[in-house]
């Protein structure tokens, strides 16, 4: 298949847990993965499995915080692709669990910058090579694990979950503001819940917890591409 005929995702995000089996699975499919993540050795582990498995990634080691190298990775993307099919965006920052009191400032500032910021910055980055696809579509992650029924978020999650609920804020905005215009070209917007996965981030959230009880990262990839009904 020609580069030109392959669909393009761009996984922010994609070196571990959720992202790297999302990176995996659309491979398989036939997808041309571009990996962003901050980790080099992780990227080129995940990008030896792809390319064991038949698949093509472009590795792109990056602080998805640099607005300056994010445009300029889109700027790229565009010269070599002319667009970007799904954009799947998994990366978080996970402070340390603490009382609303007592969070570091470098904790708040990293939590927001990756969670948040980067999220606002890189929508209009974007949104203009997800316009270039016949159908492109960008997918965000909910993160049920700092919920809590009763008073809307468990103790000691604050920063995480006023940076992840601002980021899905920002999603569901985006959305809306897209929905029912896909004949001019916007993209259609997602948000996925993933099950409880053996991740880094879970880790941090309930450790000790018994990992066998959760679901494979590579179980839920599959079930969300399948959700998204792509092309």
């Amino acid at each position: 298949m020609s580069q030109s005929a392959q669909k393009v995702a761009l996984i922010t995000g994609a070196s571990r847990g959720l992202g790297a089996a999302l990176a995996e699975a659309l491979a398989a499919q036939g997808w041309h993965i571009i990996a962003l993540a901050r980790t080099i050795g992780a990227l080129e582990e995940l990008d030896d499995r792809i390319q064991s498995a038949g698949g093509s990634a472009t590795l792109v080691p990056v602080d998805i915080t640099k607005d300056d190298a994010m445009r300029q990775i889109c700027a790229s993307l565009f010269q070599r692709f002319g667009r970007v099919d799904l954009w799947a965006h998994t990366a978080v920052h996970v402070p340390p669990l603490s009382p609303a009191g007592h969070v570091a400032a470098k904790d708040w500032d990293k939590t927001l910058a990756v969670t948040l910021r980067a999220t606002g910055t890189l929508i209009p980055m974007i949104e203009p090579l997800l316009r270039l696809s016949k159908q492109g579509q960008a997918v965000f992650f909910d993160d049920a694990g700092w919920q809590d029924g009763a008073s809307g978020v468990h103790k000691f999650y604050g920063a995480y979950a006023a940076a992840k609920s601002g980021q899905i804020a920002l999603a569901r905005a985006w959305a809306a503001e897209n929905a029912g215009l896909s004949a001019s070209g916007a993209p259609r917007i997602s948000i996925a819940t993933p099950a409880p996965m053996p991740t880094a981030t879970r880790a941090r959230f309930f450790p000790g917890e018994d990992t066998g009880a959760l679901t494979k990262c590579s179980a839920e990839a599959s079930r969300i591409i399948a959700e998204l009904d792509l092309p």
